[in-house]
């Protein structure tokens, strides 16, 4: 027996027989396989050299007491050596495991080594799990303790877990890639299937294939552009962690790591070109023909949608972006404040000017700055507070008080009825109309343009439809007030030439009455409540352009983030509506009994509760003048109890929310403004929408020449040439597609060869922090494990050297014995020749 090895390994002996797993106590290896598995486990390569040559029938797929077999010990240990002559042999085993283990270690030459066995020649033994085999066989080790790894695990899934780029670059070479997971919500039979068998497992195997896929190694060697994969994917796992509420954390864990892997191709740009490359995807086409034409940005406008705060705020997206914003204005930049404020207050006074020079010449030089971002931002912030002035000197003449009192009427002449001096529309109220139709106009378009769902979405678009609809509806409201007014001022004039000393009938003598007469469904009194609303609406528009500036870009910030805090009104309010039915059943019945009307009606029981969290209540109210003390008491506990849980308990849970908002605004207060800045800068990125409003109500000759051209073609137009035409669109339509593809096809490349840089560049940045980042423990084990190759091939040369030394000495031996045998021939022949 090859090295008469009687003893056992020495953990074994140290471990006994059954240690750890009594279930595998009755199952036992002979002493040989011992001295096997040690020799494979410490890489004694002459050892299993000599065992594997002279042992026919050894078992080579026996394990030890964790289920491991010699080839599983030696990739653990990472004997490339024994590797190899255990892949020589016929019916290896566990192979597979062999394989995951290397690649969760690192070890690339041995995983070179092992997907050079047989068993890879197809590629469906890398693309499939454990889970997944027809048949179990022994590829895989299925036993409960035979594997560290989960069924769902693929070769290429742990690779890419593991950030090994280069073996990642293997298995795809191989033709390994990961299968994308089902939609969550997807019923075909498989996903039924095994959601039903184990909806846990199921969740499980849809996470890890998830974590291949947001792999930074993953998305750079499998995705021709990383940049808009990720962007999409951190999308769809921040989707799934409001979905799959089980598993959030990992998923925005997820979600995270692919904002930040964007983040690191920013990083890495040396140039402008491939900031563009990245923000665009393609830097030739962006630029087009002429020099001027402004970028897509369509890997922004992403990343603004899906929030990649981080990646928006980047220094090289920002500087991007400022280089669009001062498009035509580049001296602008090195101007001091004072100049740009200047500037902006010239533009204000001067914006009618302006909005009529656009109007008669948009392609010329100044029409061409006009349609800058920047100056377009300043002329629709000129436009909105202009509006705003509007809406206070509406109010003017009413600063000092209004010296008609609500009991008092006046007119004009002797047949005028008062409400024909309080419903019609001055001449501001006008302006403030047309504003509201420009506002509106340019809400359809905005609609028009850019799908309905992320038009709702955006909650600025939501306060601009609220504040319209408000104004719109007020408008109505008065016109209608205004409409009755004048038929009731027809009839008079019809009918009478003075009022004085004449009794009209119901319906006209209403539009005499004083405004304390009134009834409480006046549609003017209607329009004044909704005016006030919406005006109050309106200056809180202002917070829109507030990024604009730093320090209040940041307040704005920290009101935004404010608005999470609604969650808490839930709480708030079901605590508050309970106690207020609650007084309200109490005190229902005692209607005049009370010191005050207090809880005796709904709506005193909410003016109570309400005034009481501000501590304007008094708490007497609960006071009743009958002598029902059980009342009384509940009464007085039911209001001490409201007043500790929502003044002392929620208020106070309140401000800690607040603080904590603060809190975490301040800590990252740089990227919040920015992404915030960015959002604003880019909603004036678009081409089209330069005059603000009202003046976009005005049709420019170029929209009305359009708009007349496309009339003829829709009017003239006959059967017959509208199919010719149809055809002769359809053999251009074929031209400019081809053009397009050869076009896209050279800038294709440009932009490709610029992301495969980048690609290159971020795969070296990691390995070399991964490199320095690792411990010398990894280098001193490889050393460990090379002395002990080296030592067990000294043995064996030594071994090797006194046996040879061995078989001399018998030689020799056996010559001088000869020789020693011939002498004494020699002498005895001499001898007897002598006689």
């Amino acid at each position: 027996m090859p090295g008469q090895a009687v003893t056992k390994s020495r953990r074994q002996v140290l471990r006994g027989d059954s240690y750890l797993f009594h279930s595998q106590s009755s199952f036992r290896i002979s002493v040989t396989e011992e001295v096997f598995l040690e020799a494979a486990e410490y890489g004694n390569v002459p050892e299993v050299r000599q065992m594997l040559e002279e042992l026919p029938d050894l078992n080579i797929n026996c394990v030890n007491y964790m289920g491991q077999n010699a080839l599983q010990l030696a990739v653990a240990n990472e004997h490339l050596e024994v590797i190899q002559l255990l892949l020589k042999m016929k019916g290896l085993s566990r192979v597979g495991d062999a394989l995951l283990l290397a690649i969760s270690k690192g070890y690339i030459r041995i995983v070179e080594a092992l997907l050079s066995h047989k068993a890879f020649e197809e590629g469906q033994r890398l693309t499939n799990s454990p889970s997944q085999a027809e048949m179990p066989d022994d590829f895989f080790s299925y036993d409960e303790d035979g594997t560290r790894f989960s069924h769902d695990i693929t070769p290429i899934i742990l690779a890419s877990q593991c950030h090994e780029y280069e073996i990642v670059h293997i298995l795809f070479l191989k033709g390994a890639r990961i299968e994308r997971p089902h939609d969550y919500f997807c019923q075909c039979n498989k996903c039924s299937e095994q959601q039903r068998q184990d909806s846990f497992s199921h969740s499980q195997s849809r996470i890890n294939a998830y974590k291949g896929l947001a792999s930074p190694a993953y998305l750079c060697l499998s995705n021709e552009d990383p940049v808009m994969t990720a962007l999409e994917l951190s999308n769809e796992l921040a989707v799934l962690a409001n979905t799959e509420m089980e598993f959030k954390n990992d998923y925005k864990k997820l979600s995270m790591q692919c904002k930040d892997f964007v983040v690191g191709f920013l990083d890495l740009c040396r140039s402008t070109e491939e900031v563009e490359a990245i923000l665009n995807g393609d830097t030739d086409s962006c630029r087009g023909p002429k020099s001027s034409r402004r970028q897509n940005l369509i890997r922004l406008k992403l990343a603004i949608k899906y929030e990649a705060k981080k990646f928006v705020a980047h220094p090289n997206c920002q500087q991007q972006l400022l280089s669009i914003w001062y498009e035509n204005l580049s001296r602008l930049r090195q101007q001091t404040v004072a100049v740009k404020i200047l500037l902006v207050l010239g533009i204000a006074v001067g914006l009618p000017v302006l909005a009529f020079i656009y109007w008669i010449a948009p392609s010329s030089k100044l029409g061409k700055v006009m349609c800058g971002p920047f100056l377009k931002f300043v002329s629709h912030a000129a436009s909105f507070t202009l509006f705003l002035c509007l809406l206070v000197l509406n109010a003017a003449d009413r600063f000092e008080g209004t010296a008609l009192l609500p009991n008092m009427t006046i007119h004009d002449y002797p047949s005028q009825l008062f409400r024909m001096k309080t419903t019609p529309f001055t001449w501001m109220e006008i302006l403030i109309i047309s504003w509201v139709i420009g506002k509106i106009w340019e809400e359809c378009r905005n609609i028009w343009k850019q799908d309905i769902w992320e038009y709702i979405s955006e909650p600025w678009n939501l306060l601009d439809f609220s504040i319209l609809a408000i104004f719109m509806t007020s408008f109505i409201a008065r016109f209608m007030a205004f409409w009755h007014a004048y038929s009731a001022q027809c009839y008079i004039d019809k009918h009478y030439t003075d009022l004085s000393n004449i009794t009209l009938p119901s319906e006209i003598h209403y539009f005499q009455l004083a405004r304390s007469h009134w009834a409480p469904s006046d549609p003017q009194l209607i329009s004044e409540g909704l005016y006030a609303i919406a005006v109050v609406l309106s200056f809180s528009r202002i917070a829109y352009i507030l990024p604009a500036n730093e320090s209040f870009g940041l307040c704005r910030s920290h009101l935004g983030r404010t608005v999470s805090i609604f969650k808490f009104m839930v709480v708030f309010v079901t605590v508050f509506v309970a106690f207020m039915v609650g007084m309200f059943n109490l005190y229902s019945y005692y209607l005049g009994a009370k010191y005050n009307d207090a809880f005796t009606t709904l709506e005193e029981s909410f003016k109570t509760l309400f005034w009481a969290i501000f501590g304007l209540s008094e708490v007497k109210s609960v006071i009743i003048d009958v002598n029902h003390k059980f009342i009384e008491n509940t009464g007085y506990v039911l209001y001490g109890v409201y007043n500790i849980i929502m003044v002392v308990v929620l208020l106070n849970m309140l401000i800690a929310m607040f603080n904590s908002s603060f809190q975490e605004i301040e800590g990252d207060a740089d990227v919040e403004w920015k992404f915030a800045r960015a959002k604003l800068w880019f909603s004036y990125f678009e081409h089209g929408g330069t005059l603000p409003v009202p003046f976009n109500l005005i049709p420019s000759p170029s929209s009305v020449a359009s708009f007349l051209l496309g009339m003829r073609t829709f009017l003239l137009d006959s059967p017959l040439g509208k199919r010719s035409d149809t055809a002769k669109d359809k053999m251009e339509l074929d031209s400019l597609k081809q053009q397009k593809d050869l076009n896209g096809e050279a800038s294709l490349t440009r932009h490709q060869k610029i992301m495969n840089c980048l690609i290159k560049r971020y795969i070296l940045k990691a390995q070399m922090d991964k490199e320095s980042n690792e411990v010398n423990e990894g280098e001193l084990k490889e050393m460990k494990q090379d002395i002990s190759s080296l030592r067990y091939e000294l043995l064996e040369k030594e071994k090797r050297d006194k046996k040879t030394l061995t078989g001399l000495i018998r030689q020799l031996g056996e010559i001088m014995h000869a020789q020693q045998k011939q002498k004494q021939k020699h002498v005895i022949y001499k001898n007897i020749f002598i006689k």
